[in-house]
């Protein structure tokens, strides 16, 4: 049997596109464990400096100006890029695309990216291109950079989703409703007494999980776990603190002074033990991390998402009932304080959360991609 060769391109434009693309790595090795597959940066087909300019000032914009994105974001939303964008786009690292994948042959090419994504479906439009090009969509809404009719194959979270492709003239034998891929570890069962008694918590309190987006941690955070620490009702809090230094550091007083149990982590790789201990989990609405709660049945309170995507993610939570969003700090307190208080709240929701995922997304996922090729 011919040895399967897969290219895949993701960004380093928040973690997402690449947590995706590694889910896709894993699924693909399951099915075939002698697969040869490279996994790219799409900023590594550009100029090293333009590509360093683009992810700091993208990350800037986020961390202190996020209305600033979000008014880009629904501006371009429901409309095609100009002549000229796109123009532009379709030649920005076409050459170097091209030359790399006719030496390489790949069976498909997988793009967790809407920029290279439309580059390489332009490509197959011109039939310069021979190769499938399967598109992952990383949120749960979309925005037109995401539209090109090259694109042989869409991988989709929901059929809210998938009807927005078929309004943009997307063919439906093109889309496939599989949920975002997400890493292999988020479906395993964990024993949650034996987690909890390990990190010295208790199995009769709730817990309560506090992450941080790629661009910088939740706002609030520490006034977030003062407020569960001096709960008058009893909780126990995790916090992933990542880059945040500060923050970590600032807890120490929280920690020491709280009625109620803090941990506090920099760095992990066991989020998805984390997330099978807890009840509930204050984050950002980033694609990957709503899918990988959503996986878990873990319920989610989304604070004060940043307009575009994210906002429309936690929209998409909060339809279904898998979770709420704050807006400000008074409401962040108010749903706190309802939760503590009304723990079958969060029950309901961990239901609708249950409910909301078709399962095993990244096997789906890898399944329909197999198909475009054995067709």
């Amino acid at each position: 049997m011919k040895q399967l060769r897969v290219l895949l391109f993701s960004a380093a434009f928040g973690n997402g596109h690449l947590r995706a693309a590694e889910a896709v790595i894993e699924g693909i090795l399951i099915k075939h464990p002698s697969a040869e597959i490279i996994h790219l940066d799409f900023g590594d087909f550009l100029n090293r400096r333009i590509n360093t300019v683009i992810k700091y000032v993208y990350s800037e914009i986020i961390k202190y100006i996020p209305k600033v994105w979000g008014r880009f974001y629904y501006k371009t939303a429901k409309v095609h890029l100009r002549p000229q964008s796109e123009h532009f786009l379709s030649r920005l690292g076409r050459g170097e695309f091209l030359k790399y994948i006719n030496v390489y042959k790949p069976d498909f090419i997988v793009c967790t990216y809407p920029t290279v994504s439309s580059i390489l479906a332009q490509l197959r439009l011109e039939q310069l291109l021979e190769v499938p090009v399967i598109t992952i969509i990383t949120d749960y809404t979309v925005h037109s950079h995401w539209i090109h009719h090259g694109v042989d194959a869409y991988i989709v979270s929901c059929t809210e989703v998938k009807e927005s492709l078929l309004s943009w003239g997307i063919k439906a034998q093109r889309v496939h409703v599989t949920g975002i891929p997400v890493s292999l570890k988020f479906l395993g069962k964990m024993d949650r007494i034996h987690m909890i008694t390990k990190l010295g918590l208790k199995s009769d309190v709730p817990t309560f999980l506090v992450m941080g987006g790629s661009y910088g941690v939740l706002k609030s955070a520490k006034r977030i776990c003062k407020k569960l620490a001096d709960s008058l009702v009893p909780v126990q809090t995790i916090i992933v603190c990542g880059k945040n230094k500060k923050l970590y550091i600032s807890l120490e007083e929280v920690i020491a002074q709280g009625r109620n149990p803090v941990l506090r982590f920099e760095f992990v790789d066991n989020v998805e033990e984390l997330m099978s201990i807890s009840d509930l989990i204050i984050t950002k609405a980033g694609g990957l991390t709503v899918s990988e709660a959503l996986t878990k049945h873990l319920p989610l309170l989304i604070y004060k998402p940043i307009p575009g995507q994210e906002e429309e993610n936690a929209h998409y939570i909060q339809r279904i009932g898998a979770g709420c969003v704050a807006g400000d700090e008074e409401e962040l307190e108010e749903l706190l304080s309802r939760f503590l208080k009304h723990p079958e709240d969060i029950e309901k929701m961990r239901r609708k959360a249950a409910e909301a995922l078709p399962g095993h997304s990244t096997e789906r996922a890898v399944e329909e991609m197999l198909q475009l090729i054995h067709a």
